[in-house]
């Protein structure tokens, strides 16, 4: 009698289920780790928060859809970060979801799993979850149009238009890659003949009704605000330098990739016994269309976006990894063929337990860790609730006022905005970047103004004692970090602009 295990049953039999349990599994990890090992949010999210708090219809920092929606988060869970992260993994669960949707239509339920499973390997490596924002909100919208423009140009299903248009319009009010990838699907489109077939009908034309009244409010913002030209080619004595960006950034690319390449080596014939009668996950055939909307949007997104880096010097590739590397498992899956044998079962879920385990426990490690081998100074270690309760409670007492606005230090005033009294930030450095709040109006309606101090009487740094004329600190705050480690107590500077 042959034995097959559990997991292969499962994915055989109930695919849905194995899909559900991974994804919640995953997403329960970037929950618990944040809200257990963090004191204070992951990169600018706290910033994200303090602009989201304004309902700006738009601002330098992108879309304004992403910054309502975590300031909704952030109200709902009663101004705790809770809610933040608890919409970050609401997005990470989405995204797979419909993902598998997209992969079950393709290439069916059972090897959909695998799609899964190796895309999940590349997203969480390449991007975790916790730091909520236009790139993570990007990816389940991203998902979602994948899969409505298979059912309009794959299953001919005109009833996905009105779905398609909402997820064009939200794009476009989450990223400002959206337009490029509306592109990428109006050129795939356009390149079959099936898509041109598609486009031919009455139904994008009302399609792009919905998606101009959704986006409206951005336009007309991007016009008064005069942003719409685009950036600045750059001169030819640099182009050398941006073409090696780009390698940079798509060699990323493809590094994140490893965990994939490295389950499809260790299942390929090279590391089979001889004996070995493994499993297989059988699928229809595949529809040459098919194989060329997976394999199109499994390597567009990343050229593309990575070339845009590299040409304008971004830090990463344009748009999130998470968006340019989603249909890189389906379409290892596709061109594995279709019947899919597993080999070294056992071998295979460690690894791919490995690869998805591994961002979050290189966070825990950094958070608990780094800090007694390191001066280097953690980000999510600053105590954001207790720097916020300090400087909110001194300031009451002082005026008898609760506190309305912190500037200084952006980081440090980020936190602070945090608060459970939501204080306006000012970023006094770049004012224009917070047009609702200005240095004169802060001023008159008072606030506190922080930095870190350099010794124990904390003198403020001489820029900002040229912005505010007059300030007189305080006694400066220590502050315990979540781990101290070999690092001094951070010490932070302050002084109150009293109200006129």
């Amino acid at each position: 009698m042959r034995f097959t295990s559990l997991v292969v049953e499962l994915i055989r039999a109930r695919p849905r289920l194995v899909v559900w349990v991974v994804v919640l599994v995953q997403a329960a990890i970037w929950l618990l780790l944040p809200l257990i090992f963090y004191g204070s949010p992951p990169g600018n999210l706290a910033a994200i928060l303090a602009f989201g708090r304004e309902y700006q219809v738009g601002t330098d920092m992108g879309p304004p859809l992403s910054f309502w929606l975590a300031d909704i988060a952030f109200r709902a869970a009663g101004n705790h970060v809770f809610g933040v992260y608890l919409l970050a993994q609401a997005c990470e669960i989405a995204t797979f979801i419909a993902f598998y949707q997209l992969a079950r239509a393709i290439v069916g339920g059972p090897q959909g799993v695998l799609a899964v499973l190796l895309s999940m390997t590349v997203v969480v490596f390449s991007s975790p979850s916790v730091e909520f924002g236009p790139l993570i909100l990007a990816r389940p919208l991203w998902a979602l149009l994948l899969l409505h423009s298979w059912q309009l140009i794959g299953q001919n299903r005109r009833a996905a238009w009105f779905a398609w248009s909402i997820d064009c319009g939200l794009l476009l009010l989450t990223t400002p890659a959206a337009m490029g990838m509306i592109l990428l699907v109006i050129g795939f489109a356009l390149a079959t003949e099936r898509g041109r077939r598609t486009l031919k009908a009455v139904d994008p034309l009302y399609a792009v009704l919905v998606i101009i009244v959704l986006a409206l409010p951005y336009l007309i913002w991007l016009i008064r605000a005069d942003v719409l030209a685009l950036p600045a080619v750059p001169a030819l004595a640099v182009l050398k330098a941006r073409a090696l960006h780009w390698g940079v950034v798509l060699g990323g690319l493809i590094v994140a990739t490893a965990a994939i390449a490295l389950l499809a080596i260790l299942n390929s014939r090279w590391f089979a016994r001889e004996a070995e009668d493994a499993p297989i996950i059988y699928r229809p055939p595949v529809s040459p269309l098919a194989q060329q909307f997976v394999y199109f949007f499994a390597f567009a997104p990343a050229i593309a976006g990575s070339f845009v880096s590299g040409l304008f010097d971004l830090d990463r590739a344009f748009g999130g990894a998470g968006v340019a590397l989603l249909m890189s498992g389906l379409a290892v899956v596709v061109a594995t063929g279709d019947l899919i044998p597993l080999r070294r079962q056992r071998l295979l879920r460690s690894v791919w337990a490995f690869a998805v385990a591994a961002p979050a426990a290189v966070a825990l490690a950094a958070a608990l860790f780094l800090p007694w081998t390191s001066t280097t100074e953690v980000p999510t270690s600053l105590p954001a609730a207790a720097m916020g309760r300090f400087f909110d409670d001194s300031y009451e007492r002082r005026t008898n006022q609760r506190l309305r606005a912190v500037a200084g230090d952006p980081e440090i005033a980020s936190l602070i905005a945090m608060d459970r009294r939501r204080p306006h930030l000012l970023l006094d450095a770049a004012p224009q970047r917070t047009p609702w709040l200005s240095i004169p109006k802060f001023n008159e309606t008072g606030g506190v103004v922080v930095w870190r101090a350099q010794d124990t009487a904390g003198t403020p740094p001489p820029e900002l004692a040229q912005r505010f004329p007059g300030l007189v600190p305080e006694v400066p705050r220590l502050f315990d970090r979540l781990v101290n480690g070999r690092q001094p107590v951070l010490r932070i500077g302050w002084a109150i602009v009293r109200p006129k």
